[in-house]
C-alpha cells in the first residue's frame, strides 16, 4: 500500500494529505492512461486514438503565432508533475480565464460511478500559474506525449494565449482550456459540492484531494497563494 503522509492543514500550501504514486511517463508512452478511460466509458467512448490526437496537435501547431516560443502554461497537475523536460520556468498571469474545479475525472482522480474533480481553465477572471519553456529540439516530441495526457478524452481546447510574468516579461504559451460542450464539463458547482466530491473521490492516479493539495503546495513554492484553492481546502478539512 502506498505510504501516505499527513501534515497539518494550517497555513496556505500545507497539505492535508499527499498520496503517493501518481501519473508517470510510462502511463502515457504505453497507452495505459487511454485504456483506463476506455474502460471508464465502457469502450472507446471519449478516448481519442492516435490519429485524432495527431490531428488535434497538428491543428494547434498550425495556429501557433509567428515568433512564439515553446511555452506551456501550467495551472493544475502540470505544476507539480509536468513529465516533460524544461529549460526555464517562471510564474505568469493569464487574463480572461480562471482556475476552477469544473472537470469531472472518470478514471485518473475518480471513477465512472464516483467521478472526481480536476481543474480546468474556464471563462472570466485571471489565473496565476507557471510557464515552462520546452527545449526546442525536443518540443514536438514532448507535445505529442503531452497530448496523450491532456487531450486523452478531448475535454480541453488547446489555445495559444498571452501571459505576463511579475517582472513584466510577456510570452505566448500553450494553455488547455475546458470545453463547455464536453460530457465531463461540470460547470460552476457550489463550493460545498466541490469540497464533498474532492474529499471522497479517488481513481487510478490518486485522490482528488491529493490533486488539490499537490497543486496548492506547488503554487506556494512559486510564491503563489490561490484564495479559491485555499477556501476549497478549508472546506474539505472541515468535512474530514
Amino acid at each position: 500500500m502506498p505510504k501516505t503522509s499527513r501534515l497539518s492543514d494550517r497555513g496556505a500550501g500545507r497539505p492535508l494529505a499527499v498520496d503517493g504514486p501518481t501519473l508517470c511517463r510510462d502511463d502515457l508512452e504505453s497507452g495505459r492512461m487511454r485504456l483506463l478511460y476506455m474502460e471508464a466509458f465502457g469502450g472507446k467512448g471519449h478516448a481519442l486514438d492516435d490519429l485524432e490526437l495527431s490531428d488535434s496537435l497538428t491543428a494547434t501547431l498550425a495556429s501557433k503565432p509567428k515568433g512564439a516560443g515553446w511555452w506551456v502554461f501550467a495551472y493544475g497537475s502540470l505544476l507539480w508533475n509536468p513529465l516533460f523536460p524544461f529549460v526555464e520556468a517562471r510564474p505568469a498571469v493569464l487574463r480572461g480565464l480562471h482556475r476552477r474545479f469544473c472537470l469531472r475525472s472518470m478514471a485518473a482522480r475518480g471513477t465512472a460511478d464516483s467521478p472526481g474533480l480536476v481543474l480546468g481553465l474556464d471563462r472570466g477572471g485571471a489565473c496565476t500559474g507557471v510557464v515552462y519553456r520546452l527545449p526546442a529540439p525536443a518540443a514536438i516530441d514532448e507535445l505529442h506525449l503531452l497530448w496523450r495526457r491532456e487531450m486523452v478524452t478531448g475535454a480541453y481546447r488547446p489555445k495559444w494565449v498571452k501571459v505576463r510574468s511579475p517582472d513584466g516579461r510577456e510570452s505566448v504559451a500553450l494553455a488547455f482550456t475546458v470545453r463547455h460542450d464536453h460530457p465531463q464539463y461540470a460547470g460552476r458547482l457550489p463550493l460545498d459540492v466541490e469540497a464533498r466530491t474532492i474529499a471522497s473521490a479517488a481513481g487510478a492516479f490518486g485522490s482528488s484531494l491529493d490533486y488539490l493539495e499537490r497543486t496548492r503546495v506547488a503554487l506556494v513554492t512559486h510564491g503563489i497563494v490561490d484564495p479559491y484553492l485555499e477556501k476549497v481546502a478549508e472546506m474539505v478539512a472541515a468535512l474530514r
